[in-house]
């Protein structure tokens, strides 16, 4: 994305003088001759360099002032120039929120070079130093750029999931490589006037030419699932799976990293801030998520209807499937008490179809019927119950055969009731995503 300078200057030749030295494929610089123009290209722009000229017909420190009040929450560097070079007029401009000041006459050279040493302490300073590209303000910054400008650019929400529980077992340095890896491959596939920045320690915000959103999309699934496996161990390859460790022994199921895009076009929206728009990209990017795979999902146009984007309903249901009656009613009181909507039975056949829970507590049985685990790949396999989280509860502390069936947890009996519910809290969190 290119950087923003906003030049305030009444003058006709000076300030066209300065746009022609700081303007290149790398840096827009916007001149306005009034402070309500001036303030309008604050909003919509929030440029990252607001050089303001002793011209427009006001005391030079209280303009400064006036313009730091204004964007104290977006903080631009603020330079000063004017044709005074008294030490105490320097002093009061730079006490009332100014950066710098530049006394004019000044040498062509050593003004870019003052402009650009400013720049670059502006990139360091929003810079995501794992990642080396631009943190989360910078890329609300983008998106409200965008958002103002007539070109027809798409933009990308970008996650890697399952991006915990990696980090969990291989600990944060690997996680750490694994994501400059990946912007590495976004940034192979990008041009210099698209966008790359960092929303999260897994999700990253991409802006580009609404035409090549899509082929990107394709690219980069490819790209991230061709290259994904030697983040990982020959053991867990073979497995098919990763086992991330739990309290009391827990052995939690975990399925590989994949990658999950969503992608909305800009043009023809009406957004009022930048939160509404990233609001409607995350929605995307939820209907775009797959839990075994990696998705894309962009938002076509829109042919009736005024709300395409729908929001799914909170999921707290959950099922659970015990044959010991005690055991039975004190799961569901305690889930009860917790704010859980819960349905108990004690054979899988009798299910209520109509209720699709977002936790199935499953009891894998006893000495004379182990069918538990017959019935978690039923679940399973059942479209019904795709976003469904099985937790096998077991006597037998075979943590690998459970997780083999397709369980999501594997808990040993007899189990800590708070640790239940932690486990339960964080998949039901896993559901709703």
């Amino acid at each position: 994305m290119q950087t923003v300078i906003l030049l305030i200057d009444k003058r006709r030749e000076i300030p066209v003088k300065y746009k022609k030295l700081l303007e290149n494929d790398y840096a827009t610089v916007i001149i306005s001759k009034d402070f309500i123009s001036a303030m309008k290209y604050i909003q919509d722009k929030e440029p990252d360099i607001i050089i303001i000229s002793d011209s427009m017909g006001q005391d030079l420190a209280d303009f400064c002032k006036e313009v730091r009040a204004i964007t104290y929450t977006m903080r631009p560097i603020i330079i000063a120039t004017s044709k005074s070079s008294d030490i105490n007029d320097k002093l009061k401009v730079l006490e009332n929120g100014a950066d710098d000041f530049i006394s004019e006459p000044i040498n062509s050279k050593e003004f870019v070079m003052r402009i650009q040493a400013h720049l670059r302490r502006e990139f360091e300073t929003n810079l995501d130093e794992r990642k080396i590209i631009p943190n989360r303000s910078y890329s609300m910054r983008a998106i409200k750029r965008v958002m103002s400008s007539d070109t027809e650019k798409a933009v990308l929400l970008i996650s890697m999931d399952n991006f915990q529980s990696y980090r969990e077992v291989y600990t944060k340095l690997a996680s750490d490589k694994l994501a400059q890896t990946y912007v590495a491959i976004i940034t192979s596939a990008l041009s210099k006037d698209d966008f790359i920045g960092s929303l999260s320690e897994n999700e990253f915000l991409v802006i580009i030419d609404e035409l090549n959103a899509e082929k990107l999309a394709n690219f980069l699934i490819f790209a991230f699932d061709a290259v994904i496996e030697k983040f990982y161990s020959q053991t867990d390859i073979n497995r098919g799976f990763v086992i991330t460790q739990g309290n009391s022994q827990a052995g939690k199921r975990s399925e590989f990293i994949h990658t999950t895009i969503g992608i909305i076009p800009i043009k023809g929206k009406d957004y009022k801030n930048s939160n509404e728009l990233l609001t409607d990209l995350q929605s995307i990017h939820r209907l775009a998520f797959i839990p075994t795979r990696s998705n894309y999902l962009m938002e076509r146009v829109k042919l009736s209807a005024e709300n395409a984007i729908t929001e799914t309903e909170y999921n707290n249901k959950i099922l659970i499937i015990e044959k010991d009656d005690s055991i039975k009613l004190l799961l569901s009181t305690v889930l009860n008490l917790q704010g859980y909507k819960t349905e108990t039975i004690s054979e899988f056949n009798k299910i209520n179809p109509e209720f699709i829970p977002a936790v199935i507590i499953l009891d894998e049985g006893d000495d004379e019927d182990r069918n538990g685990l017959n019935i978690c790949k039923i679940i399973k396999d059942s479209p019904l119950y795709e976003r469904t989280k099985v937790i096998v509860t077991s006597i037998f502390h075979e943590k690998e055969t459970v997780l083999k069936a397709d369980a999501d947890l594997y808990l040993p009996k007899p189990y800590d009731m708070q640790i239940l519910i932690d486990w339960v809290k964080n998949l039901i969190n896993e559901v709703n995503f």
